[in-house]
């Protein structure tokens, strides 16, 4: 039995890149129709025989930033699963002998992403209430539901949905006048040096004052995260709210810890999200285990502190307070660290409670030494923590208030 011709193979294949490029288009890569044609022309000059050959080659057309690695090759994986799929259409087109199939992986950083922008858009009406929980345009009144609920409480979509609107946030504004002086020419306050250096060009004939401004920069922010297993429910999405910020400023340092501390700072800077907690996760050893808070901030203030705590650092700690076993050690840390930086604010999801009370001996051995005592539980927790970063005057209770209510 004879096979298909060169032609009819190529046509195949054509057809099936550029449905691939629609999905990558999907997933959120810049691709072009122009990058089709390169494709489709790249695929038919190489000659490939294997699938990894064919893997390579469209990586190299529709890959343009590091960051689109990682959707293409999940995107990859997804489209050309079905075994020998890829094979069987070179073989029409080439005489090279195809290789052996490869066993495919489970996606991981970015499969959902792509996942979604690949599936078949639905045939049936939905239900209303459906639609809302998976559509990323939310309504005004969805979008205040979506906001006000737990994380705790929220289904598989709707964390999709909520790490879409996280992004989206107002990242703080928090920029503060220090001592320094830049060139303005709109500055108020004359520029000497400047003034005489100008003047010497002319011969000191015309002088022509040189004016300077104080600069203004954004102070560092640093986040002290518990991601033992009480804060499982909570740490992933706070970890995608560092990432919105890291990916905006520059000095934002973030730990976690659970029963060792680690730096994630160099993790957190990858411009995808998926991407960058993936890094991440591959990084700590200690996700869901015990809490160890003294032993993470006697090891930050120890090895860290001096290094990211200058020039008015705001610290965030975010932890449920409850210490595996309290000690005396836990108070001297926790003063070192609110007396090493400019503000110190503690996000506990424990406050999402109404009777919340004071009772832990860790949240009590804690609780005087911030300066802020915040919920974090919901997206309207993160947009408050956003406009007091920023210098808004929101609602706070003063932290020794709940030591004299309990």
């Amino acid at each position: 039995m004879k096979n298909a011709s060169p032609r009819q193979g190529v046509g195949r294949l054509t057809d099936n890149i550029a449905y691939f490029a629609r999905a990558l288009r999907a997933a959120g890569l810049p691709v072009g129709p122009g990058a089709v044609l390169d494709a489709i022309a790249a695929v038919e000059a190489a000659q490939i025989g294997t699938r990894e050959d064919f893997y390579w080659t469209l990586h190299a057309i529709f890959v343009k930033r590091h960051e689109h690695r990682i959707l293409f090759d999940q995107a990859f994986r997804i489209f050309w699963r079905r075994r020998a799929l890829i094979e069987k259409l070179i073989a029409q087109m080439s005489p090279i002998a195809p290789g052996a199939a490869k066993e495919e992986s489970k996606p991981q950083a970015g499969g959902l992403r792509v996942a979604e922008a690949m599936s078949a858009p639905q045939q049936e009406k939905p239900d209303p209430i459906e639609k809302t929980e998976i559509s990323a345009r939310l309504t005004v009144s969805d979008r205040e539901v979506l906001k006000a609920k737990d994380f705790a409480q929220m289904s598989a979509t709707e964390i999709a949905v909520a790490k879409r609107l996280i992004a989206e946030l107002t990242l703080p504004d928090d920029a503060m006048t220090t001592r320094r002086f830049l060139p303005d020419p709109r500055g108020r306050r004359i520029d000497p040096r400047r003034t005489f250096r100008q003047s010497l060009r002319g011969g000191g004939a015309v002088i022509d004052l040189a004016y300077r401004c104080p600069a203004v920069r954004h102070a560092p922010l640093v986040a002290l995260m518990d991601i033992s297993g009480s804060m499982a429910e909570y740490s992933r999405l706070f970890l995608h709210f560092l990432h919105a910020i890291a990916e905006k400023r520059r000095r934002v340092h973030s730990f976690v810890f659970a029963t060792r501390l680690t730096n994630i700072s160099r993790e957190l800077t990858c411009r995808d999200s998926d991407e960058a907690l993936a890094r991440a996760s591959k990084r700590v050893q200690d996700w869901e285990g015990g809490t160890r808070i003294a032993h993470a901030l006697h090891d930050f203030n120890r090895l860290w502190s001096r290094r990211v705590l200058g020039q008015g650092a705001i610290v965030l700690l975010f932890t449920d307070g409850l210490e595996r076993e309290v000690t005396r050690e836990l108070t001297f840390e926790m003063d070192r660290l609110k007396r090493s930086c400019r503000r110190l604010i503690w996000l506990n999801p424990l406050l999402r409670f109404d009777a919340f009370e004071v009772r832990a001996s860790g949240i009590k051995a804690m609780l005087p030494h911030v300066d802020e005592f915040r919920p974090i539980h919901s997206l309207a927790s993160m947009e408050e923590l956003c406009r007091a970063l920023s210098g808004e005057q929101t609602e706070r209770r003063d932290p020794r208030q709940w030591l004299r209510a309990s």
